[in-house]
């Protein structure tokens, strides 16, 4: 059987997967509950905390933050909630450390942190003998910090999990669920992205939270006190797993098809000093830095299936938000830029198709089943599905539905797109993070109809 073959039947494997009754999948075979921990209760760190209050199999027995404002939020939180108080871990950049050290009888831990810290929290956890870890995107910062949090979770029989929410986005699994049923024939082309226009969240001084300051590193508030700096001195796609992991998802990256080449290129710098001195003036002390990072990075990818993938970071510029999707096969595509669909024998030639009648057909049974519960959870609801996934597999000691080879390979492209762009645009090969095994492994996203 060659690779175009065995990655067509996987997926018809795994769609037919999708209509066995429910719980036919999966059993509950771990704890009713579990002990979790948190390391960052910031802005972000608080939209899992609501969550994970609200569920009574989650026992929060520890949290760790360095910022008094955010810990006195995330307090105020747990006390609305009537939930006991956690164990608080402050008081220096390493109380984490202390916290994984010492609390007894952890399942898992959440890590909300900025990107810098990730890998060296993520491998911490697991020599700590966690073995369901949870961390916002991004994995690493370097190639090699890739290559370790990979290796550390294979020595260690760990679980990591980055919380994509985006994979869970309600139109996003209904392509999914289009995708593995054929609607759109064989699957050719594929686009993703971050657009979205973050410069009030890039330079903010906290008096008016996301506001319009023009403010960074110390005098920052949330993001501003570290986002941004990566703004000055990198030059890549910085943000790149919200488009790449449903499109990945799609076409069965590490499941039977994989990253084979990649290369990326930048606009000129221009959208973070035209702010700086919008806002600031001319004279404003921040108006003299030269930020590296394009104002436009976009990243082609070369896939081992024959598909293309084109992803663009577009975070400076005044724009509305849009991910940029685009699904495209030999019968048709799916485009949420213009919220439409064709498909050849159904729609009128040449003409678009709403999408709300598609995706109505078409809901995933995740949110068919799930959907209630969901309302009022961060981003539409997808914060919900990604900690509920993420808890479900902890409690029964099985796989998360994103693994640590998902969670590399989505977060690699920052580096591997720095790389190229320093080396004049050269295309670079794409590391295989599962060293072979991409070839034997089965899809099992969003295909256990529990999580």
């Amino acid at each position: 059987m060659n690779r175009r073959e065995f990655v067509k039947n996987s997926s018809i494997t795994a769609a037919a997967a999708t209509v066995l009754p429910s719980n036919s999948l999966f059993a509950s075979t771990g704890a009713d509950k579990i002990k979790v921990a948190m390391i960052g209760v910031g802005l972000r760190g608080q939209n899992h905390l609501n969550l994970l209050l609200k569920r009574s199999d989650v026992d929060l027995v520890a949290i760790c933050d360095i910022d008094d404002r955010m810990l006195s939020s995330a307090k105020a939180m747990i006390a609305k909630s009537g939930k006991p108080m956690p164990k608080i871990f402050t008081g220096d950049d390493y109380a984490w450390k202390k916290m994984l050290e010492t609390t007894k009888g952890l399942k898992a831990v959440v890590i909300s942190t900025p990107w810098e810290w990730h890998k060296e929290m993520i491998i911490k956890s697991m020599e700590s003998g966690l073995k369901y870890i949870a961390t916002e995107v991004i994995l690493g910062i370097t190639l090699q910090d890739h290559w370790d949090v990979v290796q550390a979770a294979e020595k260690h029989d760990a679980h990591v999990m980055m919380l994509e929410n985006v994979c869970y986005r309600r139109d996003v699994l209904a392509a999914l669920n289009m995708v593995r049923q054929g609607v759109f024939g064989e699957i050719l082309h594929l686009q993703g992205g971050y657009q979205h226009d973050l410069r009030e969240v890039k330079f903010n001084d906290g008096v008016k939270p996301y506001g319009g300051g023009v403010e960074f590193n110390e005098k920052g508030f949330s993001e501003a006190k570290w986002r941004t700096n990566h703004s000055v001195h990198r030059n890549g796609d910085l943000y790149p797993t919200h488009g790449i992991g449903p499109v990945a998802n799609c076409i069965n990256i590490n499941r039977g098809n994989k990253f084979l080449k990649l290369n990326s290129f930048a606009t000129k710098s221009r959208g973070l000093h035209n702010y700086i001195v919008e806002k600031g003036g001319e004279n404003h002390p921040n108006a003299k830095i030269n930020f590296r990072l394009g104002d436009i990075v976009t990243t082609t990818i070369d896939c081992a299936n024959g598909e293309t993938i084109i992803l663009q970071h577009d975070t400076n510029l005044p724009r509305p938000y849009s991910l940029g999707f685009r699904v495209q096969g030999t019968k048709g595509l799916w485009m949420d830029v213009n919220k439409s669909i064709y498909v050849e024998g159904v729609s009128k030639p040449h003409q678009w198709d709403g999408q709300d009648k598609w995706l109505a057909k078409y809901d995933h049974p995740l949110w068919k089943k799930y959907g209630s519960d969901a309302e009022g959870a961060g981003h539409g609801g997808m914060d919900f599905f990604v900690i509920h996934a993420f808890i479900e597999a902890a409690k029964r000691n099985e796989p998360t539905p994103m693994d640590v080879y998902d969670a590399a390979a989505w977060s690699a492209i920052t580096p591997l797109s720095e790389q190229s762009i320093e080396m004049g645009n050269e295309t670079v090969d794409f590391p295989d993070f599962t060293s072979g095994k991409w070839m034997s492994r089965k899809p099992i996203f969003a295909l256990n109809d529990d999580y």
